[in-house]
């Protein structure tokens, strides 16, 4: 923890922190003059709004801001300085959309939408959800198999509304216990927020009360076994009192008859996933948008609502139908944002106005999650961290090798993961994360011993090739940290300050690490 002053050693290194931060003008870095991405058939309504405006949309983002925006955006984590290395060095045209291909096939992809859906899905073992680890573990492999698999959305989503049994044994059960109650309008609020993208305690009474009714057929029933719980629709053992109406009203007002021995929440999902609902492929569009380019179409992205509109209409409309065109294929909605020229712009705005990041004229300028954040500290310094919680019964301890991006359960955490914005997973809102910087996390990453025992490993991480060689060593700090090669101006600033240095060897190695992994260029998705 940091002790809220800085060492000498610290106070002395900020001269090279703030010199290598301003050593060379921005646009060098992250825009390229080359041709512009080729545009696909998304970026046509973008480019058509801006033109309405009269905003200019940024340039394109050099290679090496391309290379670390996408692995950071599809994996959580940004690309080792091999792999920055060779795609900088590829002169092939055709280099961004094999790695974009690359990228959605690989485990780590599955890993980080995993976690995503973890929050959306409040996957915490502890209070106020009580799932427990072993529903917890069940759970995170069922969505986690889902992803990789490239599980169609539609039945993604049907196998949890319908799911029925144990929640150790049937993992997608757990949706309907990851809750503070088990109340069918608390049940029915998850469901509209999670696959529709709508806060129905917005809604009128009435309505509420009929999306409830499709909900209220659900029982919970316990075993012999430590904490396993049986979900099911009790279609038959109730009395005529309890018993919901014949005649259900979804949500866009039509009506449908459900009878007594037919399980409601089937019906309901019928209705959700068909390609004419005006919300289930509307929200799965706008959230991988939200996800990518840090702004929902219509944001927040679980806020859909009349009153507020989409910031381009015709954009969240094209992506719909290529949902439901693609049979639901989640990751043919991320492959075609990713190789658009929109995703591809610098974070440079090359318009003045609140507009131009509003209408994704450039790429929003956000900072990295906790998990990314720690697990990119761990990659850089060679390091582990150690997750482990008392709390959970039994006590959990978690293998030092497993990364924050693949903790199942929301309820192991550290303090580093909490004081950096990892969402408690409590409600399910997008909102509970927050990636704001704040002055305790500046304090942390500056002079926290946390953060610098780290940084003492660096030397012992590099390559052999690099090693006793001052300026491969720098080229290989800086491709593995911010996935670039150094500038000219930054390599006369770090000789310089080399020379000066009370400390030689691997001591400026430590320094240089710590000086970049503090820069906004590395804290920040760009």
């Amino acid at each position: 923890m940091s002790d809220g002053s800085l060492s000498a050693k610290t106070a002395a290194a900020l001269v090279l922190l703030a010199s290598v931060c301003f050593a060379d003008p921005a646009a060098a870095l992250y825009e390229t003059s080359a041709t512009p991405a080729p545009a696909n058939r998304i970026d046509r309504p973008v480019l058509q709004k801006l033109a309405e405006k009269g905003i200019q949309p940024a340039a394109t983002c050099s290679d090496s801001t391309f290379v670390r925006r996408v692995y950071l955006d599809t994996t959580g984590t940004i690309p080792t300085a091999d792999e920055a290395r060779a795609f900088i060095g590829d002169r092939t045209p055709e280099k961004r959309a094999k790695l974009i291909d690359t990228l959605l096939a690989d485990d780590a992809f599955a890993d980080y939408c995993a976690m995503q859906w973890c929050d959306r899905l409040r996957v915490k073992s502890e209070f106020p959800i009580n799932l427990w680890p072993n529903a917890v573990q069940a759970y995170y492999r069922w969505i986690h198999t889902s992803i990789r698999e490239n599980k169609r959305y539609d039945q993604f989503v049907r196998e949890i509304l319908i799911a029925n049994g144990s929640n150790f044994r049937v993992p997608q059960v757990n949706f309907f216990r990851a809750l503070q109650d088990s109340e069918p309008g608390t049940i029915a609020q998850a469901a509209a927020l999670a696959f529709m993208g709508v806060r129905t305690d917005r809604w009128p009474e009435r309505k509420q009360a009929d999306l409830a009714a499709f909900f209220s057929d659900i029982r919970f029933k316990r075993t012999g076994e430590w904490k396993e719980e049986i979900v099911y629709a009790d279609l038959f053992d109730q009395s005529p009192a309890d018993r919901r109406p014949e005649t259900l009203a979804f949500p866009d007002g039509t009506e449908t008859d459900v009878p007594h021995d037919v399980d409601a929440r089937s019906a309901f999902a019928d209705w959700l996933i068909r390609p004419a609902n005006p919300w289930f492929a509307r929200n799965a569009v706008n959230r991988i948008w939200h996800q990518l380019l840090g702004r929902g179409i219509i944001h927040e992205p679980d806020d859909i609502r009349p009153d507020n509109p989409p910031s381009n209409s015709e954009l969240l409309a094209l992506l719909e139908r290529e949902f439901v065109e693609s049979g639901y294929d989640t990751r043919h909605i991320y492959r075609l944002i990713l190789t658009s020229a929109t995703y591809q712009r610098s974070a440079l705005p090359a318009a003045d106005t609140p507009e131009a990041g509003h209408l994704f004229a450039h790429y929003p300028l956000r900072r990295t999650d906790a998990e990314t954040l720690i697990d990119t500290l761990c990659k850089i310094t060679g390091t582990v961290e150690e997750y482990w919680s008392v709390i959970p019964e039994p006590f959990t301890f978690i293998p030092t090798e497993q990364s924050a991006i693949t903790l199942a359960d929301g309820s192991i955490t550290s303090s580093f993961l909490e004081q950096f914005g990892r969402p408690p997973r409590d409600t399910g809102f997008a909102a509970e994360r927050n990636n704001q910087i704040t002055p305790t996390q500046k304090l942390h990453l500056l002079n926290s011993s946390h953060v610098l025992k780290k940084l003492e490993s660096v030397p012992r991480n590099l390559p052999n090739r690099s090693r006793g060689n001052p300026i491969a060593n720098v080229q290989e700090l800086y491709l593995a940290i911010l996935s670039r090669y150094p500038t000219p101006g930054e390599m006369g600033i770090i000789r310089s300050y080399a020379r000066n240095a009370e400390a030689r060897g691997p001591q400026v190695a430590v320094d240089i690490s710590w000086a970049l992994i503090n820069s906004p260029e590395f804290l920040y998705k760009h």
